[in-house]
Formats: structure tokens, C-alpha cells, sequence
């Protein structure tokens, strides 16, 4: 008979004492996994409010644009450029963007605010502008009209089919001034996004007379796993005047605030695991207390130590698989359910969220790594306590032992 098979009938002597410890497993695992889902879940939805909000993935910028954000440090959009970023298989979608700022003015009423020149396709296939149309009509391709943010059109008093002033600097300090008409109302889940204007890309260029120039180029990926690939991809064909930035590099508050909250859950998470390990521990001594004296006479008519030992140590292991299966299985229906249902926080939560420019959600992750990173762990404590028994066995003293 194996050694596996006469460890899992072992286990099974003393049912109680296995389910209790199976049970704190199972418990442990649950709320580890729930929690590392919760995490991740929250820290995607941060993202992807910074990325599919605004940002985009990747951006390229003239090389002086980022430290200096002025209409002059804008450069041509080239064929040659929109070549090189089409060559990457990774990239999904791209949207040439202008932006700049300037007066708007209606009646009496005058408010500084950022402009954003955009191709009308491109954008809403890379940021989903038309989703956040309130009122109105989307920009077309050549349209000489604006979209106006709620928060923005509510202190201007401005409704759709009003006409809106905006004065501003153009490029090489000429004069910008111009009138134009509402075609719509963007109402953004972003307090940030409520306080801008979106123009078409050409009519925009004509506006800051900065023809055919943009101020960044940007660019949606499948998925944030492709980052690291097509950066390098574009940085081996895409030099200077140009400078290409991540969407970290360009919000590394976001990218501090993910990794000091991820450092508190990965605390909790210690201190969680640490109650399952001695849980393990405390069992695995119990059980070497109680089978001390029919260890000795195992050894005593002739059984190795080392297989003694080896037994014990996989019963250990086996604990703990047990535990970690039941775990996992019993995670995820429910991860399952709040990935698809995503929980919808309201009161101070909600307030404080939007905010920070983030969607009020809390949602769950489905990553694979939110599972086995748990059982990895598990199986860790597992074996570091499974040595336990083996050093007993082989320190065991058989006169002491036939006497318990």
C-alpha cells in the first residue's frame, strides 16, 4: 500500500479533528479570495474610469509637451508616424487629440476651461464619448459645433442650440476667438470630465490655428497585459521629437494610491494566513500527541523513521489540499456573482469616489491569479508545517513514547 493512500485513511481515523481543520482552511481561503478579488476588482475599476475614461492605454506626445503643456508643443500628425503606430498588432484603436485651453463665455457668465479637439470615430472608439451623451447630438466629421460637459453648461446657463464665446491663445500666440454652436450635453461619471469642452478635431485646429497639429495621439490596447509589449514595440520605431508615455507614467498618483492600498490588504492577508498556519500547526501537534505511543511501536517492531515521518507529512499536505479545494470551489460562485453584479455604493462611499474621478463601484475581478495565488499559499504553510512531524518522528524516543 502507498504511502498517499495509508496517509488519506489516517486522516479519516479521526473525522472530526480533520473537518475542523479542513473547515478553518476552507474559511480562510474564502476570505482571502473574496477580499484579493475585491482588490483587484476595485483597482481594475480605477483604472479602466483613468483609461477608458480619458487617458487611453498609451500616449505619444511631443517630447517637450509633458512638462510644458502649451499649444507650441504640439507637432503634424504624419503619415509616416500613424504607420508605425498601425504596425503594432497589440494596439486596438488610436485617436489624435488637441487640447488646449480658453474662455468661455455666455451672457455675463465667463469660465476658463480645458478644450479637447477630437475625431469624432476615432475618439468614441477608444474613450466611448457618445455613451456620456446626455442630451443632444454627437459631433460628425467636420461639424462646426461643440459638446459641452453638464457641470460646465450648468454654470454657463447654457442648454443644447445655445451658442457659446470662447477666446483663447493660439498657436505661436495668435489670437483664438470664436463662436460656436451646442450640440449636445455630456453629463461624465468623472467631476473632472464635467468641466471640459469637446470640439471636432478640424474645427478645433482652425480655432487655435494649429492646423493638421495635435497635442498627443492616443492609444487603446486589448487589455493592460499588452502595455509592456507594444511600448516596447513603438519605442523601437518611434523616436525623438516624439515621447511616449504610459498611462502609469501619466497618473503616477493613481499607481502610488493601488500600490499603498495593496500593501494594507497584503498585511491583512498575513495576519489571516497566519491564524490558518498555526490552525495547521495546532492540529498537527494535537495529532502527534495522540498517536505518540502508536508511533513507538511502529518504529519498535521495525519501520523506518524516514516512512513514519514521510506519512505524517503527507497528511499534513493533504489537510491542507483539502481545505484549499473546498476553498477555491466554494469562492466561486460567489465572486462569480458580484463580477456579473457588480455592488453599487451610495451615500459618503459614493461621494467620496466621485470625487477621485472614480465610478462608484465595487466590483470583483476574475483574474485566475486572484485563485491560485491562494492555493500556492496554502500549499506553502502546508509543507513548512508538514516538516514538523517529520523532525518529531526522527527525534522520537521510543521508551518515552511506548509509555504515553
Amino acid at each position: 500500500m502507498s504511502n498517499l493512500k495509508i496517509a488519506w485513511r489516517n486522516l479519516w481515523r479521526n473525522k472530526r479533528r480533520t473537518m475542523i481543520t479542513s473547515a478553518s482552511i476552507f474559511f480562510g481561503v474564502i476570505f482571502a479570495t473574496i477580499m484579493s478579488s475585491m482588490q483587484e476588482g476595485s483597482y481594475g475599476t480605477m483604472v479602466d474610469n483613468i483609461v477608458k475614461f480619458y487617458s487611453g492605454y498609451i500616449q505619444v506626445f511631443n517630447e517637450d509637451y509633458w512638462d510644458n503643456k502649451t499649444i507650441n508643443n504640439t507637432y503634424e500628425l504624419t503619415d509616416s508616424l500613424l504607420k508605425k503606430i498601425e504596425d503594432v498588432e497589440e494596439i486596438t484603436f488610436y485617436s489624435p487629440r488637441l487640447e488646449s485651453f480658453a474662455l468661455a463665455s455666455s451672457s455675463d457668465i465667463t469660465k476658463g476651461t480645458l478644450v479637447i479637439g477630437i475625431d469624432p470615430e476615432k475618439e468614441d472608439q477608444v474613450t466611448q464619448v457618445s455613451k456620456w451623451l446626455k442630451k443632444g447630438n454627437y459631433l460628425k466629421p467636420g461639424d462646426r459645433g461643440i459638446l459641452l460637459a453638464s457641470d460646465l453648461a450648468k454654470y454657463l446657463k447654457l442648454d443644447v442650440n445655445d451658442t457659446l464665446i470662447m477666446l483663447g491663445q493660439g498657436f505661436h500666440g495668435i489670437s483664438a476667438a470664436g463662436i460656436f454652436p451646442v450640440r449636445g450635453i455630456l453629463e461624465f461619471s468623472s467631476p473632472e470630465l464635467n468641466k471640459v469642452i469637446y470640439m471636432e478635431l478640424s474645427s478645433c485646429q482652425e480655432f487655435y490655428s494649429a492646423y493638421n497639429r495635435v497635442t498627443s495621439l492616443v492609444i487603446m490596447l486589448k487589455d493592460h497585459y499588452d502595455i509592456p509589449i507594444a511600448l516596447k514595440k513603438m519605442k523601437e520605431s518611434i523616436h525623438a521629437p516624439y515621447n511616449i508615455m504610459t498611462w502609469g507614467e501619466m497618473q503616477p498618483e493613481l499607481v502610488q494610491m493601488i500600490g499603498a492600498d495593496r500593501a494594507g490588504g497584503v498585511v491583512m492577508k498575513v495576519i489571516l494566513y497566519m491564524i490558518i498556519g498555526f490552525g495547521i500547526f495546532g492540529t498537527i501537534m494535537m495529532m502527534i500527541q495522540e498517536r505518540r505511543r502508536e508511533m513507538g511501536v511502529m518504529v519498535a517492531i521495525g519501520m523506518q523513521r524516514l516512512k513514519l515521518g514521510n506519512i505524517l507529512f503527507l497528511e499534513t499536505i493533504l489537510i491542507g489540499f483539502l481545505g484549499v479545494f473546498t476553498g477555491i470551489f466554494g469562492s466561486i460562485p460567489i465572486i462569480s456573482y458580484y463580477f456579473n453584479n457588480p455592488i453599487r455604493l451610495t451615500g459618503d462611499a459614493a461621494k467620496a469616489m466621485i470625487e477621485m474621478g472614480v465610478e462608484p463601484l465595487m466590483t470583483f475581478s476574475w483574474m485566475p491569479s486572484v485563485f491560485y495565488n491562494q492555493a500556492l499559499i496554502v500549499f506553502i504553510l502546508s509543507l513548512l508545517v508538514g516538516f514538523y512531524p517529520v523532525y518529531k518522528t526522527l527525534k522520537l524516543k521510543i521508551n518515552q513514547a511506548l509509555r504515553a
